[in-house]
This record gives C-alpha cells, structure tokens and sequence, in this order.
C-alpha cells in the first residue's frame, strides 16, 4: 500500500484529538462535563450488563484460543519450560544447574506456569492453557491501550477495530507463534501494560519511575524488550525534545534573542522534562535489568546461553525478506495456503493487513508533529523490530520464526485503532457510508475463521507414538535428540524420561536443561533413541563413531520413523563425561 493517506484526507484538527491530546500531551484528554457518564439506577445496570457481556466475550474468546492452541502438537520447547516451572514450583526459584536458551522469560511467562501447574499439575496440556492465556491478555491490553482515555461512542470502535485485527490467528504458523511456542508474544503483555500507563496517567514524577520499573521487569525476561520498549521510548522522548527547542529557537529568534542559545535550549528541555525523565527511566531501566540478571546468576541461578546479533551475508538478504513477509502475512492471518476455504479466510485477513499499513503510513508522515507518543512509540518499535530482524542470521530460519517479531501484530492493531477509527466512524466522513460495511463483512469473516480454526480436532503431543512405546517395553530411561525427549517426558507424566543429547558425540545438550539430569549418581539411561522422519522437529541423526563408541546394544527395536538402540548398563557414564 503506498504511504500515503486515504484520499481527500489531511491531518486536520479532528485527526489530531483523536490521536491525542490537542495540547500536544503524552497521556489522553480529558472529558469535559457534558461527555460524563450518565448516573442513576438505569446507568448503573447498564453498566452492569455491559461489564458482564465483556467478560463473558472475554471467557469465550479464551475457550476459542484454547481450542486452536491444541490444533498444534506441543514439543520440547514448551515441555521444558513446564519443567523449569516444576522445578521453580518445588523450591529451586533460582532455577540452580538450569541453562537455559537466549531467553529467560523468568518474570514473566514462569511465574505464569508455575500458576498454573499448582492448580492444574504438570501435562502437556498445561503449556496450551498457558498460551491461550497469554494471547487473551493480549487481546484484552490491545483494546484497551486503543481505547486511550476515550469512552462511549469514541471508545468502541477503537476498541473494536483494534481486536477484530488480531482475534482470529490463523491455523498453521500463527497457531504456533501466537498461541503455543513460549516465545516474544508474551513480552507483548508486560509492554502494553507499561504503555498503558504511560497513556492513562497524567504527566506526573512517579509516572517515569513506574515505567523504569515495568521495562525492568520484562527486560529481565527478554532482550528483546531493548528493541521493541526501551529504545523506542528514548527516541520518541528525543524526537520530541528536540521538537520543542526547535520550538523555544524559533520563539526566541522572533523575539529578538536568538544568540541566547542557552536560553531557548534550557526553556525547550524545561517544557519537555517529562520526556526527558521517561529517557533516564527507560536507560536506567537497561543497566537495572542488567543487574539483576547479574545477581541472579551470582546467587547461583540459571545460565543463559546468549545469541549475538550477527549480520547474514547481503546476498541472503532478498531471502530472508520473502519469508519475513510470509511471516508478518500469517501472524495477520493473510497467509495464502490449505484448502479453498482457508483461503478464501486469508484473503478477508488482508483487510487487517492494509489497515495497519495505513495507519503506519499516515503516522509516518507526520511522525515529527504527531501528538500521540503512544502511536510513535508503537511505530518505532515495529519499524526497529523487522528491520534488524530482516538482515540478521535470525531470518535464516523458516516463518516459524516470526515469534521473533511476534510484537508487530498487537502494536500494529493498537496503532490502527488509535490513528483510523476515529475517521473511520465519524458522522459527514465520505468513506463512511461504503467502508463500514465492508469492515463489518470482514468482522464476520474474522469471526467465521475463528470458529473453523476452533472447530478442528485437538492433535496430540508430538512424538506420542515413541512414549506408548518405551512405556510398553518398560523403557523408562534414555537418552535422544532435542524434539524427542523432554516433549515424551512430560507427555508420559514421567513414566519415560528422555534427556538431550547432541549429535556429534552424544554430550549433554545444555539448552533448556538441567545439569543434573546428566548424574550418573542420580540417573540412568539404557536406550538411545533416533528418529529418521524428516522435518525441522523430527529428524535425529547421531554420530555413527559416538554410537559405536557406547559398545554393542543388546536389543534394536524400530517402531515408526523411530529406532530405538537398548543397553544393560548406564549410557549416562559416558555421556555424562565432559
């Protein structure tokens, strides 16, 4: 969609209330008295009526996604952060002897598992709880960081606008970004908090703690947090400093003062503190969550296994573009595949897809007057996140991947919302009379892409076949390949206990996992396990030389894409040498 506004439109006075405050503030506006809610008997049961039709939605909505979540086999990744919650649930908080992956999530989705594994214990299932969970708090703080400090008549379409973008993930990808892997979407929940206080709180001092605190927070669980939080915040807070002494300058210069370059200088900071002080906030909130995690490894608490940021060579770029935008077109639903009816749902979905584009559009060419902070923020933060994703060694991956960028979606729904639907619904508007209908009939088909996805038989844990089977032979203990072995674990309730190993020469393989489950003290292993399926989650290969090493096995069994190698003695002895 080229950058340009809806034909005919300019940035006019409404455009400029709806996005914001018309003086130019961080937060909304305020009300005057005649917009104030009704009071009375007949208000307050509407309101009551109201309150219990959204939470009813709100239940509905996550009984859909818990439905869709089991569309999509669960495997070792979210198996083992069940594991690491089970062992924080039992009293190893600091997750002592875990190394983990790039990516603690520590405070934000384990405290979320162990949750729910001491109501509900410890299954595979309890990851699609989690996740449909997570992706309804998602929804929930997207409409209402839309929403701004708007209500009524103003709120609603904001709200609606900005849910209908992102309430129907399509199956496939998005089903596995958005509402199974443990991966950036819940990051998206701890920021939307964050700049919804920023948006509904007055400019006041405690303001720029409070969201140091909360970057904090959730910078302790995800770096990526640096990209799509802290450093769109300071810019936004730059840009807009800047603004104003370019301000107080031209003031000054015709009042006949512009050598006192000091004085326009320090007037156009004086104005700006408040974004002045939500910089500090968010640099300090970088060396705070720096520390703690510092802290958190001297008290003997987990290892994290950082991924560098490294650029692919140039000529993979072009690639790496293609399967970004597959990846964006799917977590908007827009992914062209499957039968003629999923297809027929992908091509409504690109109604959401041309609606964000706008909104982006329109933001971007007014970016430097534009007076909402939140819409900037929201922009950078996508804008930054693709666009370092796009040349990194990252994108070399599938569109599996997009969980990388999975923030676009909720940030760049938020954004329409705010920016179009004030337009969109406003009495006198031209495009009114044809193109609410036409987003009312891409509501229905949203709402008819959720219930096909949610009318689809659950699929079972992966690897399921491989557990019944050790579980029959009395197989209880073994070693395997990542996606073959903490997924059967738990898919088993423990009657199976299969540890990672690599490849190459069949060592520990320290990525989301703890180094005792490699004792030979404590632990036995008598089977190794191979899987020749083929498929990023499947196949499994080990060394010949590092098989052969571990002697003649006493029994093969070959059960599906599976073998299954047996000893009588413990492999653990010589896995477990370093």
């Amino acid at each position: 969609m080229p950058c340009r506004d809806w034909p005919g439109t300019t940035l006019r006075s409404k455009d400029v209330v709806a996005a914001g405050s018309a003086q130019d503030t961080v937060g909304g506006d305020a009300r005057p008295a005649s917009e104030q809610r009704p009071s009375g008997p007949a208000a307050i049961r509407r309101r009551v009526l109201a309150s219990a039709a959204i939470v009813l939605a709100v239940a509905l909505l996550f009984v859909a996604y818990l439905q869709v979540s089991r569309t999509y086999p669960e495997n070792s990744d979210e198996s083992n952060i069940l594991l690491m919650a089970w062992d924080m649930l039992h009293g190893n908080v600091l997750l002592h002897g875990w190394s983990l992956s790039d990516v603690s999530f520590y405070t934000t989705e384990l405290p979320q598992y162990v949750m729910l594994e001491r109501f509900i214990g410890l299954h595979t299932d309890t990851a699609h709880v989690a996740a449909a969970m997570t992706y309804t708090l998602v929804v929930v703080l997207a409409a209402l960081l839309a929403r701004g400090s708007t209500a009524g008549r103003e709120a609603w379409p904001r709200m609606l606008l900005t849910t209908g973008i992102m309430f129907a993930p399509q199956l496939g990808v998005a089903v596995f970004v958005l509402l199974l892997s443990v991966g950036h979407i819940g990051t998206a929940v701890p920021l939307m908090l964050t700049w919804l206080v920023l948006d509904r709180f007055k400019p006041r001092w405690p303001v720029p703690i409070i969201v140091g605190l909360l970057l904090t927070w959730v910078l302790v669980a995800d770096p990526l947090v640096l990209v799509v939080g802290i450093i769109p915040l300071i810019a936004v807070c730059a840009v807009r400093v800047v603004r104003a002494m370019t301000a107080a300058r031209r003031q000054a210069g015709q009042g006949g003062q512009g050598g006192q370059v000091g004085g326009w200088l320090l007037d156009g900071v004086a104005t700006q503190w408040y974004e002045v002080s939500l910089a500090v906030a968010a640099i300090l909130a970088e060396g705070l969550a720096s520390l703690v995690n510092r802290l958190l490894r001297a008290s003997g608490g987990f290892i994290l296994h950082p991924v560098g940021y490294q650029l692919a060579p140039l000529r993979t770029w072009p690639k790496h573009a293609w399967v970004t935008g597959e990846g964006l077109l799917a977590l908007f639903g827009a992914k062209p595949q499957g039968p003629a009816v999923e297809l027929i749902f992908a091509l409504v979905h690109l109604a959401g897809v041309a609606l964000v584009a706008w909104a982006m559009c329109r933001v971007a060419r007014h970016f430097f007057s534009w007076p909402d902070m939140i819409s900037q923020i929201l922009l950078v933060a996508m804008v930054l996140n693709v666009v370092l994703y796009v040349p990194s060694t990252l994108a070399y991956a599938t569109d599996l991947n997009a969980r990388e960028f999975a923030v676009v979606l909720p940030f760049g729904a938020v954004l329409a919302g705010r920016t179009l639907a004030a337009g969109l619904c406003a009495r006198g508007s031209r495009q009114r009379r044809w193109l609410a209908p036409v987003l009312l009939a891409a509501l229905a088909g949203y709402a008819a892409s959720l219930g096909y996805a949610a009318a689809k038989p659950s699929v079972p844990a992966a690897n399921e076949q491989l557990g019944t089977f050790l579980a029959a032979h009395h197989l209880t203990s073994g070693i395997g390949g990542y996606w073959e072995s903490s997924v059967v674990t738990v898919g088993s309730d423990g009657a199976v206990t299969i540890r990672a190993v690599v490849p190459g020469s069949l060592q520990p393989d320290l990525w989301e996992a703890k180094s005792s489950w490699y004792d030979p003290r404590s632990n036995r292993a008598t089977f190794l396990v191979t899987d020749r399926a083929s498929g990023f989650f499947n196949h499994w290969q080990p060394n010949a030389a590092a098989v052969a090493a571990l002697g003649r096995p006493a029994r093969t069994y070959h059960v599906g894409p599976y073998t299954i190698f047996v000893w009588d003695k413990n492999l653990l002895v010589q896995v477990g040498r370093r």
